[in-house]
């Protein structure tokens, strides 16, 4: 059926801004990002690990942090290793790391007071005295990310599970981009070892999006002078104390109407507000009426 007039809007279509419309923010603004909470991860790590390393703080160095496949990740992680999945401020969001399998064996061995070697060759899987020491690296590594990116809650980075295969443990499909932290950390003269941190662009994102975008701050709102009002106009009660004497109880029980007690007057003057002395002066007379001039501001 056709019209018998063209139909026109009522008003023009809602035309949203660009702040609303573009697209999310990619790798090239997320990984400086991550790269500036690897360094903050870095320094805390230095004395988070210690504990682990005979109580002397290694050096932790934060690499380029890389967008790398699942794939890739695992490609850069030579040999055994104790993977771990994390889950992220309780939603849906997934961090992965990689402890080197040698870097464990050498914790173990020193947990158990050795020199802290690993043996050679390496094991094809870890062995169950190194369940404990994997556990207590992802409860430092999870404190220090959280910390790191800012998160306040103490379950905001918990453990998933756990395993020395890469394919048992990753939850990401073939196609998703990863971001990838490296950090080195090197004690005495031994060779460094590596932890590895990947999780997806979307999660990272959600995490360190909006860190460096400067938070608009309330204005402070002047501060109020005491000298004007209503402060400046409350009346506050002043006492001079001319005579300040002590009687035996002795004395006091014997008072007598027309009595004269002879009362020491100070020449300082105590002017007191409160309770709390506020100058002193000295005693005298202005047209007929007692008056304090003042000698001294406490």
């Amino acid at each position: 059926m056709k019209p018998e007039r063209f139909l026109v809007a009522e008003r023009p279509l809602a035309q949203h801004c660009a702040e609303l419309v573009r697209s999310g923010p990619g790798p090239a603004e997320l990984l400086p990002a991550l790269a500036r909470a690897g360094e903050r991860m870095a320094r805390g790590l230095r004395g988070a690990l210690a504990g682990l390393l005979g109580g002397e703080p290694p050096m932790v160095e934060c690499d380029t942090p890389e967008d790398m496949a699942p794939e890739e990740l695992a490609a850069t992680v030579p040999g055994l290793a104790a993977w771990s999945l994390y889950g992220v401020a309780g939603g849906s969001g997934r961090l992965l790391s990689a402890v080197d399998a040698e870097a464990v064996l050498r914790l173990v061995d020193r947990a158990f007071g050795g020199p802290g070697e690993a043996p050679h060759p390496l094991p094809r899987e870890l062995p169950l005295s190194a369940e404990l020491m994997v556990q207590r690296v992802e409860t430092v590594l999870a404190a220090q990310f959280a910390a790191a990116a800012g998160l306040s809650r103490t379950d905001a980075v918990t453990t998933l599970r756990r395993d020395s295969d890469f394919a048992q443990v990753q939850p990401f499909g073939a196609e998703t981009r990863l971001a990838v932290l490296t950090l080195s950390i090197s004690e005495g003269g031994r060779a460094p070892w590596r932890m590895r941190l990947a999780l997806p662009f979307p999660i990272l994102a959600d995490l360190f999006a909006n860190a460096d975008r400067p938070v608009s701050r309330p204005r402070r709102a002047k501060a109020a002078d005491p000298l004007e009002a209503p402060y400046g106009d409350l009346p506050l009660q002043v006492s001079a104390v001319l005579v300040d004497v002590a009687l035996p109880l002795s004395v006091l029980s014997s008072l007598e109407v027309g009595q004269i007690l002879s009362v020491p007057i100070a020449r300082s003057i105590p002017l007191r507000v409160a309770g709390r002395t506020v100058a002193h002066g000295s005693i005298g007379a202005v047209d007929d009426r007692v008056a304090v001039q003042l000698t001294q501001l406490s």
